[in-house]
């Protein structure tokens, strides 16, 4: 039996590879590939999307903008320009979601501190309480890194529209109130292409979520996925 196995031992292992690697074969053609979907404002919640755009099912891109940033610079989209960055919406005096979406967007930069491909954007939704020393002073004793963080205030007009109408991110508030905003916990991924790719629940850093809803740690994959593919 043993001369037997060692007669055939060479044609044995052949098979033994020739399967190995046609069952790999089998199931890298098989599974499916990962994709990310391009978000458009009819895919999303109307009430988070300004009624002038709804209606748009294709070429979403986030508007051109400017705001002011935690150290007094002028922030523009140039700055993001060829950038993925994941943009979301706070106020320094939250306190309900904020800490913790904060907290998960310290833990996300931490992450992504050496990706050069890779930002963030905060947007007050209270710029008038939310000023420069104000917004400076938040990002000190969060740890913001400024190379890869910015924290930004404005205009309250120009905030509320580039919310609802590029980001599909924000509820309106008090009606007799112009432009007031209820921010969302929503984490919004946009690419290099100022597309938006995805939202995630940016309360929830690895717990696991309702059917449809990422959290914090599924859109560190998305964008590493996106930092690789993202064409």
């Amino acid at each position: 039996m043993t001369s037997v196995f060692k007669k055939y031992k060479v044609l044995i292992g052949f098979f033994v590879v020739f399967s190995i690697v046609t069952i790999s074969l089998f199931y890298s053609v098989l599974k499916p590939s990962k994709s990310l979907p391009i978000y458009n404002p009819s895919d999303v919640n109307p009430e988070l999307v300004d009624s002038t755009v709804q209606y748009i099912a294709n070429n979403h891109r986030i508007a051109d903008f400017k705001f002011t940033n935690q150290n007094g610079k002028v922030i523009t989209q140039k700055d993001y320009e060829g950038k993925i960055y994941v943009a979301d919406f706070f106020f320094t005096t939250c306190p309900t979601i904020c800490p913790k979406m904060t907290d998960n967007m310290v833990w996300l930069q931490n992450q992504i501190k050496n990706n050069p491909k890779v930002m963030l954007l905060s947007h007050s939704v209270t710029p008038d309480i939310d000023s420069v020393p104000v917004l400076k002073k938040y990002a000190l004793e969060k740890g913001v890194l400024d190379a890869k963080w910015n924290l930004v205030t404005g205009d309250k007009k120009d905030i509320y529209y580039i919310a609802r109408k590029s980001y599909l991110a924000v509820k309106t508030g008090k009606p007799e109130e112009m432009y007031d905003m209820v921010h969302t916990e929503n984490f919004v991924l946009v690419d290099s292409k100022k597309r938006v790719r995805g939202f995630y629940d940016g309360t929830n850093l690895d717990q696991p979520t309702e059917p449809g809803i990422k959290n914090v740690k599924q859109l560190l994959e998305d964008i590493l996925w996106l930092s690789e593919n993202d064409k």
